[in-house]
């Protein structure tokens, strides 16, 4: 649930951490009967447990409809991030990846863990597919097909030009969000939203994680995986692996700071297609990762770390991300928190510091003029927490002990 040290220094974190874990077990228990839903709902938990916490708290169909998009994207992810596979294998899979959907027969042995026991078993989300409503089948086929053309192209192209980084993002996560635009259409909850705004949605989330997963991607083996735009790396590296050398620390910094700055163009966007979401469930889905996405670029932001290891929000913080997000005030609150938080970080002499501000110094406008900051619930828990929250802690501490106790 988090270590002793963290929820000592942020027990707020306490409750919101009890909570998403008895909303973990609960969903673990609602797994499917049928053989083939059992599994799509299994495989969601391993690969993705925040995301399968919140799409539980759809309705039926379209929850049904948006697991299965999930599962068939993660597999059409798995064999593109599978570097053992040989370009000439690769190319064909991608491109015709939306048809094997329809085949309750098709699989194909790649990746690792869970990844490979999905990709292994995946009849399981094709008969599942077959069993979804003509809608949802026919948003999820067009968004998959355009997918894997683009994931195709770009393995054998190199991101070059920021244009490039966009277009990569666009094709491996825009499009994510241009589906999930359709399956809430689909369902009847929502109108359709734009593409641009829906495309801002995938380019937002997938920047953070490139910008976080540097680390990992450039030391997958047998080959490295590159995804940061030359056009930005080049002004402070002669190549991309240089960056990880403590030798470069500053120059490193820099360059995750302008990578950084990048992504915070699409967040007015993002704000712009939540606001207009109706279905406090969908609300939900949308929002919670919008919120950790900039709580992440706030961790990451002039940290050296993102070339050492894996930054990432605390367990506490996520968890209280989980439980507060439930309203548009919510997050116009916590863009504002996280914001003032990275800004707060911003060294005057780093080479974008004018142009990070100004971005940020929009969105916090944007944020301001919703007229709804009194009602938000800060995200960074202020210093000074006395002895009494120390032993209230302790004692809801002892309570849950009792209970997983009783309960195994």
């Amino acid at each position: 649930m988090g270590s002793l040290g963290a929820l000592l220094r942020h027990p707020d974190d306490v409750f919101p951490l009890i909570k998403l874990k008895m909303a973990a077990r609960n969903a673990e228990k609602r797994i499917p009967p049928e053989p083939h839903w059992g599994f799509c709902y299994s495989m969601l938990h391993k690969v993705s447990r925040s995301f399968a916490l919140v799409i539980q708290q759809l309705g039926p169909d379209l929850r049904d409809a948006v697991c299965i998009f999930y599962l068939v994207l993660r597999a059409l992810d798995t064999i593109e991030d599978d570097t053992s596979i040989l370009t000439d294998v690769k190319v064909p899979i991608l491109k015709e990846f939306y048809r094997h959907m329809y085949n309750p027969e098709w699989h194909f042995s790649c990746g690792t863990k869970d990844y490979k026991v999905l990709m292994d078993q995946f009849h399981h989300v094709s008969t599942a597919f077959l069993e979804l409503g003509k809608g949802y089948q026919e948003a999820i086929e067009d968004i998959t097909k355009r997918m894997g053309a683009g994931m195709a192209k770009f393995i054998c192209k190199e991101v070059e030009t920021v244009d490039d980084y966009d277009e990569y993002c666009h094709y491996v996560a825009g499009l994510v969000g241009l589906g999930l635009s359709k399956l809430f259409h689909a369902s009847g909850s929502e109108d359709l939203a734009s593409d641009s705004l829906s495309n801002s949605m995938g380019l937002f989330l997938q920047k953070t994680n490139i910008i976080r997963d540097y680390l990992e991607d450039i030391n997958e083996i047998p080959k490295s995986r590159m995804f940061w735009p030359r056009e930005i790396w080049s002004k402070y590296v002669n190549k991309l692996e240089d960056l990880k050398y403590e030798e470069n620390s500053v120059k490193a910094v820099q360059c995750l700071n302008d990578m950084v700055t990048n992504a915070l163009l699409h967040m007015e966007d993002c704000l712009k297609y939540m606001s207009a979401l109706r279905h406090p469930a969908i609300f939900r889905f949308c929002a919670i990762p919008q919120v950790m996405a900039i709580g992440t670029l706030a961790m990451c932001y002039n940290n050296i770390e993102v070339f050492r290891g894996v930054v990432k929000m605390r367990r506490g913080l996520t968890a209280k991300v989980i439980d507060r997000t439930n309203t548009m005030a919510d997050v116009y609150g916590a863009f504002f928190d996280f914001s003032c938080m990275l800004k707060s970080k911003v060294d005057d002499n780093d080479p974008n510091a004018k142009k990070t501000l100004n971005r940020l110094e929009t969105i916090q406008k944007t944020c301001r003029d919703s007229g709804t900051l009194n009602k938000r619930k800060s995200y960074v828990l202020k210093n000074g927490s006395n002895n009494s929250a120390l032993i209230i802690l302790f004692i809801i501490l002892a309570i849950i002990f009792a209970y997983l106790s009783a309960n195994r």
